[in-house]
C-alpha cells in the first residue's frame, strides 16, 4: 500500500525508507520538531519530498496519491472550526448519511456540539470521521497522543488497530508508539 524509499525533505526530516502493507498500522515516533508532521504530509501527497520515491496505492504522482490518503486530524493544516457543530462538519465534506463514519471513530459527542468544546480526543475522532467519509485507502493521523493521558493514549491506539482490522492501512505520529507496534518509523 505505501512504499516509501530514501524519502526525505531537506532541513526537514532525514531519509526514510519502509514499506506499510494493507490494514497495517505505522507509527511515525519522534520528538517535536523532528517532522513527524511533514513526513506525514508527504506521504498523504501535500508535501513533495527533496529526494527518495513515494507509492502510495500504486500512485507516484502527489495529486493521484491525494486521492487514495485521507488526513484526519493534522493540528494546522485540517484544523477543525470551533463554532460548528459535529454535525456541520460531517454535513460540509459530505451530504449522504455519516453515522456509521461516527460510530467507526467512536465518536459519542452529540452531533449538536460545537467542536470548539471537544476534547482533544474527541477532536482526533472527529477528524477520523471526516477522513473516513472520503473512503480512503490511507488514513493519515496527526500527534496522536498529544495532551492525552496513558489511558486515552490507549484506547486511540485501540481504535486505529480497529481501524486496520477492518482493512484501512493507517500512518500515524506520535511523541511515543504504543507497545507491540511491528511498523515503526523513527524521526530522530
Amino acid at each position: 500500500m505505501i512504499v516509501a524509499d530514501g524519502l526525505s525533505l531537506e532541513g526537514v526530516y532525514p531519509e526514510v525508507s519502509f514499506e506499510a502493507g494493507k490494514g497495517s498500522l505505522t507509527v511515525v515516533t519522534g520528538p517535536a520538531g523532528s517532522g513527524r508532521t511533514s513526513l506525514l504530509l508527504t506521504l498523504a501527497g501535500r508535501m513533495k519530498p527533496t529526494t527518495g520515491t513515494l507509492s502510495v496505492a500504486g500512485h507516484t504522482s502527489p495529486r493521484a496519491i491525494r486521492k487514495a490518503a485521507a488526513l484526519a486530524l493534522v493540528d494546522g493544516v485540517t484544523d477543525l472550526d470551533r463554532a460548528l457543530t459535529v454535525k456541520e462538519h460531517l454535513r460540509e465534506r459530505r451530504r449522504r448519511p455519516y453515522t456509521t463514519a461516527l460510530e467507526t471513530a467512536g465518536l459519542t459527542a452529540g452531533e449538536g456540539v460545537r467542536a470548539g468544546e471537544l476534547d482533544r480526543e474527541q477532536r482526533v475522532r472527529l477528524g477520523l470521521a471526516l477522513a473516513l467519509l472520503d473512503e480512503p485507502q490511507v488514513i493519515v493521523a496527526d500527534n496522536i497522543d498529544l495532551g492525552l493521558t496513558d489511558g486515552r493514549c490507549a484506547v486511540m491506539w485501540d481504535l486505529l488497530r480497529d481501524l486496520t482490522a477492518e482493512g484501512n492501512t493507517v500512518v500515524a505520529s506520535a511523541v511515543e508508539a504504543p507497545a507491540g507496534i511491528g511498523n515503526l518509523v523513527e524521526l530522530a
